[in-house]
């Protein structure tokens, strides 16, 4: 029986993991955390009933609690909350899928109380990546990708020796304006950005996809993960969505992970390793597409992916600059504060203002967050430069 305990159990992939614990019965959920949708959390609750809930927001919490005061579940909140959630002694395998920074400390937690990590929050591995994997190395703990594409080169890496990768080539759709021109970009809607063609995500990770800011992300992700230089991993994109990456080996052979854009297959793959078991839904059918394309990526359009690039060469707090800078500034855009190129741009300007701390602590990383925060929020009214 394995038994789990799921961060940010009502979004996308929190969702789609209950998805495959309902059709499991060897998985047991023992913890589950939200950040304030309590109306699924309960639903949520009354199905599962795990032993603890943390509700992030206190006075949801405090909702939640009298909504289901019929039920034998302790309700937390807050990091302490989250960080207990994280530490329950009874689950043997943590899903991180919180969205953003806030992963981190109770990823530490649970690493420090040897739990094995799910991961699909990747700011944790690109703020903290040699904090994280350090200490999972330490702790003996395994820390299994739960992202596609990662998942994709974890898989493609079975059976062969790190020693011999030449490179890592994470995929990309594309996302919506693969095919738009710079100047067709300018005036892009939030509604236009938030139509991925063939994901379903959360708003903040399709918003990123559309940028290419999350295959920047996913690079420096990578580059921990797999213990891999920055000259060492490509990026192309295939728009189908069917090859999820692939792993070069020095004598030129190429292994590919491939299957359809679903992602309870990356989920249910890091909640069983090494085991594989049966998952219902569609399969490829290679007659049916005819063709797989590949496309280089257009830095000059897609300017957050190449200032990925650039953060994580440079290193230190670095990656947090950016990826604060990007997570702010897309907020900006979801309320409609600031245009679409403005988001770039605001990460672009965090950078330049940055004075770089090398082999950050926590703190500094944390620091460093709120530096970004400040400076998008100081620079939100300038006019682009892409105009």
């Amino acid at each position: 029986m394995k038994r789990l305990s799921i961060l940010g159990s009502t979004g996308s992939i929190g969702t789609q993991t209950l998805e495959i614990v309902r059709c499991n019965e060897d998985i047991e959920v023992v913890a589950l955390s939200a950040g304030s949708n309590i109306e699924l959390l309960e639903k949520q609750a009354r199905e599962f009933k795990p032993e603890l809930i943390c509700v992030y927001d206190e006075e949801k919490a405090k909702e939640l609690s009298v909504k289901i005061a019929d039920l034998n579940i302790k309700v937390v909140s807050g990091m302490e909350g989250l960080i207990e959630t994280a530490v329950i002694e009874s689950a043997d395998i943590v899903l991180t899928a919180v969205v953003g920074m806030i992963g981190i400390k109770p990823t530490i937690a649970a690493i420090k109380a040897h739990k094995d990590i799910a991961l699909a929050n990747k700011e944790t591995l690109v703020t903290a990546g040699h904090i994280i994997m350090k200490l999972a190395k330490e702790c003996r703990v395994k820390i299994l990708p739960v992202d596609s594409e990662h998942s994709a080169i974890f898989q493609s890496l079975q059976g062969n020796k790190q020693s011999q990768v030449s490179k890592i080539i994470l995929t990309a759709s594309g996302g919506p304006f693969r095919n738009s021109t710079l100047d067709e970009l300018k005036n892009v809607t939030v509604e236009a950005a938030l139509k991925h063609p063939n994901w379903s995500m959360g708003k903040k990770i399709t918003i990123d996809s559309s940028t290419m800011v999350n295959k920047g992300l996913e690079v420096m992700e990578a580059r921990w993960l797999f213990d891999v230089d920055y000259d060492n991993i490509d990026v192309v994109i295939q728009p189908q969505s069917l090859i999820h990456s692939m792993v070069e080996y020095v004598d030129g052979g190429i292994m590919a992970q491939l299957g359809t854009p679903d992602m309870k297959l990356p989920i249910q793959y890091a909640l069983y390793y090494p085991d594989r078991k049966y998952l219902v839904g569609e399969r490829v059918d290679f007659a049916k597409i005819g063709s797989i394309t590949f496309l280089k990526p257009d830095t000059e359009k897609f300017r957050g992916f190449a200032l990925a690039y650039k953060a994580g060469r440079i290193g230190g707090t670095m990656p947090t600059i950016y990826n604060a800078a990007n997570e702010y500034a897309v907020a900006k855009f979801l309320n409609r504060e600031i245009k679409y190129l403005e988001i770039a741009e605001l990460i672009e300007k965090a950078m330049e203002g940055h004075k770089v701390t090398e082999n950050p602590s926590l703190e500094q990383i944390l620091e460093a967050e709120k530096e970004a925060h400040e400076s998008v929020r100081s620079n939100n009214k300038i006019s682009t430069s892409f105009s």
